[in-house]
Order: structure tokens, then C-alpha cells, then sequence
């Protein structure tokens, strides 16, 4: 042995040492366990998570416009199954299944889970383990609200990522395009949602698209309420029906055929969706009957015609949607991949119901 080389038993050793002593800063690193979310959660642990998040996102929306409207997407559908908590990210393996697996969420944008994934990398980079991505998936949907003109909203933080992702929730949670305001009123109202802050979360409409699929039964062998039928739903503006219906003519052979939620400014964020409806450009049949309904018609008027009531109600629809059903402590993690769980789903997720 030389005269300076440390002996094979010390080296472990020492390994062991600083193995652990990282694993200590680590841990003081991350935030407290529990508590309620505060807006500045990671200003110790991670203080350049915002603007880490906002700069991925401003890159990602640059080169890809609809990443906006996807990520939007994407957030309400995690959130309105299970609470905001990121299960929507999980992805399906050969042995257990995931949200992903879900009929309604087929058709959420690869986009919006690769900026996610993006915002995640950055940050592990420069705070290990410390960002959950329920949280990372709540500041990014402010973010680019605001990114594409829209308001700014307070984010609390402090989320944990689940440990579990159901693939049949989703079907049952979420709302349908083929929903009525009778349906869309009681699914928001079970969760603690108001009319006023359904028809408020719905102008999200004013951003993406929707495929043809979805609206399809209003262009085509479309029957009125006394089963007459019609060459589309009456209550369209004909040149947007026709226009619609050349546009989607080839949806059966073609599934990713689709039309903007809004066709006058489909990548902004403004009250623009309202104005729509108003003018029978509501692409939805949910988008129209808030339009026909006395219930929510009023508030569809206002929204319309003054934008700052608009944002100021969405703002703070956005913000108790954020709030909802969030894990803190143990009832959650923070996992180091957005995709899937540190070690295996919670043994509950894998029990089927009797």
C-alpha cells in the first residue's frame, strides 16, 4: 500500500459519510411537512421556482401557442378528480393503470405534459426534491393565463403529489361536452362550486381548440326537440354551421380534426368566448345552453360586455379551483419524476372496488 492511500474500508466509509450528509442538506431543504398552502411556501427551499417555472413556460408557449390552452386543460382535469394533486401526470404501466387511461382524457395535449416535464427537470436542477408538481402544475396554469393576457391570480403552494391515479374517475368527475346546465350545475355545485364561478371557469374557453368529435352531433343528422330534422343546430350562426361542417367533414377517418373554442381570438385570453355566444359562435352545445339558460344567461351578458368583471371573477375562480382537494404532509409526496410515483402507487389505489 502507498503511503497516502486511504484503505478500502475507510474510503466506504467516508463514502457513507458524505452520502448521508447530502442526504441530510437535502432534507433540510424541503419544505415543512404540513400546514396550509401559503404563496410563499419555497421562498427558502426553492426561491427561484416561480421565475424558473415562468421562463420555461414563456419558451414553451413561443414555440408551440396552443401550450397554453393545453396546460389550462390539463390543470382542471387534475384538479376536478381527486383534488389538485397531480395524479393526472401518472403514467399507465403494464401493471397499473392511470387517469391517463380514462376515455375523457385521450385527448389531452402531449405539449402541455412535456412543458410540465420541462418545469420539473429545471427545477430539480436547481432544488432536488423540493417542488411538488401538483405545484408546478398550478403556478404554470397562472403563468400563462397571464402570458396570453389574461389576469394574475394569487397561487398558494405547499401541494404534495398523490399517490394514487384513477383510471375511471375521470369519466365520471369531469364534465361532458354534451353536458346540460342542469347536469354542469349540479357536478360544480357537489364540489363546492358556485353557478356564478362555473359559467367564470368556463370563459377558459377563450383559449385551445376541440375536436370535431365533440360538437359533431350539432352539424350533422342534427333533430330538433320535436325530432324534425335540421341541416344543424338552429341555434348556430348558419355561415359558422356551414363553415364548421366543411371543416369537419372528414372527422370519422381523421380523429384530430378540430376548430378553436373561440374563432375570433383563439389565443387570447380575453371575453371574447362570451361576446361568441352571444352571437351564436358557441362551438360547445354546453357553451351554448349557458347562453339559453335563464340561470347563468345573465351572467354570460355580463361577462360579455364588461372584461374586468370577467377576469376579476375568473381570477378568483382560478384561485379556489387551485385550493381544491390539495394533499399537505403524508397524505402526499413530492415526487422526483411528474410521471410517476417515488416508490409504487398507494396500496389502496391498487384494491378494486367491490
Amino acid at each position: 500500500m502507498h503511503q497516502h492511500e486511504i484503505p478500502a474500508t475507510m474510503r466506504l466509509s467516508l463514502l457513507l459519510v458524505i452520502v448521508a450528509a447530502l442526504s441530510a442538506r437535502a432534507a433540510a431543504q424541503l419544505p415543512p411537512a404540513g400546514g396550509a398552502l401559503k404563496p410563499d411556501f419555497y421562498s427558502q427551499s426553492c426561491p427561484r421556482a416561480e421565475r424558473i417555472i415562468a421562463e420555461v413556460m414563456q419558451t414553451k408557449q413561443m414555440a408551440n401557442p396552443t401550450t397554453a390552452a393545453g396546460l389550462l386543460r390539463v390543470f382542471f382535469h387534475d384538479c376536478f378528480v381527486s383534488g389538485c394533486d397531480a395524479s393526472v401526470l401518472i403514467a399507465s404501466t403494464q401493471f397499473q393503470k392511470s387517469e391517463h387511461d380514462a376515455e375523457i382524457n385521450h385527448s389531452l395535449p402531449g405539449d402541455a405534459f412535456d412543458a410540465v416535464v420541462r418545469a420539473k427537470l429545471a427545477l430539480e436542477l436547481e432544488c432536488p426534491g423540493v417542488v411538488s408538481c401538483a405545484d408546478i402544475l398550478a403556478l404554470a396554469s397562472g403563468v400563462l393565463i397571464t402570458m396570453t393576457g389574461g389576469p394574475r391570480y394569487p397561487v398558494p403552494l405547499g401541494r404534495r403529489d398523490s399517490l394514487s391515479s384513477s383510471p375511471t374517475a375521470p369519466d365520471v368527475e369531469l364534465p361532458h361536452a354534451n353536458f346540460t346546465v342542469d347536469r354542469l350545475i349540479q357536478m360544480f355545485g357537489a364540489k363546492g362550486f358556485t353557478v356564478q364561478e362555473l359559467v367564470a371557469l368556463s370563459g377558459a374557453h377563450t383559449l385551445g381548440f376541440s375536436h370535431c368529435k365533440e360538437f359533431a352531433d350539432r352539424l350533422y343528422n342534427f333533430r330538433n326537440q320535436g325530432g324534425k330534422p335540421e341541416q344543424f343546430d338552429p341555434s348556430m350562426n348558419p355561415s359558422y354551421a356551414r363553415g364548421l361542417q366543411d371543416v369537419c367533414r372528414d372527422y370519422l377517418k381523421d380523429p384530430t380534426i378540430a376548430a378553436f373554442n373561440d374563432i375570433m381570438t383563439p389565443g387570447k385570453f380575453d371575453n371574447m368566448y362570451f361576446v361568441n355566444l352571444e352571437r351564436g359562435l358557441g362551438l360547445l352545445s354546453t357553451d351554448e345552453e349557458l347562453w339559453t339558460d335563464p340561470r347563468t344567461k345573465p351572467l354570460v351578458q355580463l361577462y360579455a360586455s364588461n372584461a374586468t368583471a370577467f377576469f376579476d371573477d375568473f381570477g378568483r375562480a382560478m384561485e379556489k379551483l387551485s385550493l381544491f382537494g390539495v394533499k399537505t404532509g403524508a397524505d402526499g409526496e413530492v415526487r422526483r419524476r411528474c410521471d410517476a410515483y417515488n416508490s409504487g402507487p398507494a396500496v389502496a389505489a391498487t384494491i378494486p372496488k367491490m
